[in-house]
């Protein structure tokens, strides 16, 4: 058997383990257009900032590939997938054949046009490693830097240019920072939080016009900057797998065994696909690096010839910024209970008898891992004392026999 793994992140990584569970003899080869060893992406931003070595970022051990007996294609760009005759051609113009194909190429920076961008030297994404090595060329101390994206994205890498006491201006269309993963008053508290460091947001605002070193926005206001960073958004690698024949909607559809809906003996998982959230009931693109990584096993297992189905997927982030931290987990659909004071606040919602979601920041993140639980086993809410739970959460307000099957036996994180 001849797998072929396009991509060397986690969903990439994933997937070969996977193969190695069921299949320790069939040959590998995992292809990606990055030149590095796999490495963890959310770790780029403590890179530039200094906090880590590019030696701290590997994804997994150095020996990885040779152990698991993957022979690797790194800085080569996969231009073409030909599902029919089951081959993949390279931007080489090499043909590479498989008898089992996974997708995994996430996804890519979203630059909506802007006039005068062009005039522009000095702009970044900030996705890859690649990004900050060159943003660490240009930047000094006291940069001005003009951020466009309040996202997740943008503001890690605010986070990383503190370090150099960087002179940062933070721009948005959106009327509040982070609205992805947080609701009005979480927004409100972070940016408040992210404000007392000496970041300057003007929301609700696009650029209207850029200069070589200044940007005019809607507003009216003008922005001067030694560099821009554009963290607008991301697009999911789709092109190839469409064009191949593979369904695709925003993200590539998948069924619940990673196969790609439409092609035969294609399998798809990561940033670059949907999946199904159990916490809001839909399907929708869940980029995050463990869903990506679960996909990628999963894909892996059943490429081998395993059964093996990944049915619960949610969104989940844990994650801080200049020292705030946030978990945030589900759906925020639903009745909440919400406590909040100073930079600690605590929103738990509930719909149909379960946790549907929660926001947690600053001392209220303890014992998260219980919330997780109940929303990913969606535990009814009359089995437990969710009184006690909603102030403290703990596993005595569980019953005995609850705990003895879902938490001591180790199926529910309750960390």
């Amino acid at each position: 058997m001849k797998y072929v793994i396009i991509g060397n992140s986690a969903a990439g990584i994933g997937a070969v383990q996977g193969i190695r569970e069921v299949d320790i003899e069939g040959e590998i080869l995992l292809i990606s257009d990055e030149k590095y060893h796999t490495y963890s992406r959310p770790l780029i931003s403590y890179y530039l900032k200094g906090a880590v070595t590019e030696d701290n970022m590997i994804y997994r051990p150095l020996d990885f590939y040779e152990k698991n007996n993957v022979k690797t294609m790194l800085g080569v760009k996969v231009t073409a997938i030909d599902a029919a005759a089951k081959t993949v051609t390279l931007d080489s113009g090499e043909i590479v054949g498989y008898d089992k194909l996974m997708y995994g190429a996430g996804s890519v920076p979203f630059v909506p046009p802007m006039d005068g961008m062009e005039n522009v030297e000095n702009k970044f994404s900030f996705m890859k490693l690649d990004d900050v090595k060159a943003i660490e060329k240009v930047v000094k101390q006291g940069s001005k830097v003009l951020i466009v994206g309040a996202g997740l994205i943008g503001l890690k890498a605010a986070e990383a240019l503190e370090h150099y006491g960087a002179d940062m201006t933070v721009i948005d269309l959106a009327d509040r920072i982070l609205p992805s993963i947080l609701d009005n008053k979480g927004s409100d508290i972070m940016k408040a939080h992210i404000e007392s460091k000496g970041v300057r947001f003007i929301l609700q605002t696009s650029v209207k016009h850029f200069e070589p070193n200044s940007a005019e926005l809607t507003n009216g206001e003008t922005v001067d900057f030694d560099f821009v960073i554009l963290a607008v958004g991301v697009r999911p690698c789709t092109s190839l797998i469409e064009a191949a024949g593979g369904s695709v909607n925003r993200g590539i559809e998948t069924d619940n065994t990673q196969a790609v809906k439409g092609l035969s003996d294609v399998y798809a998982a990561g940033d670059c696909t949907k999946s199904y959230d159990i916490s809001a009931d839909t399907e929708r693109i869940l980029a995050i690096l463990p869903n990506a990584f679960m996909q990628g096993n999963t894909a892996g297992k059943c490429m081998a010839g395993a059964d093996a189905y990944y049915e619960n997927a949610m969104p989940m982030n844990a994650i801080g910024f200049f020292g705030l931290h946030i978990i945030t987990a589900g759906s925020y659909d639903g009745e909440s209970y919400i406590e909040s004071d100073g930079d600690n606040y605590k929103r738990l919602v509930t719909k149909d008898n379960r946790l549907c979601g929660f926001i947690l920041m600053g001392n209220k993140i303890d014992r998260a891992g219980i919330y997780t639980s109940m929303v990913r086993n969606k535990t009814p809410l009359d089995s437990v004392d969710f009184d006690m739970l909603k102030v403290n959460p703990a596993l005595m307000a569980f019953s005995r026999g609850y705990r003895d099957e879902k938490l001591a036996g180790g199926v529910c994180s309750v960390s």
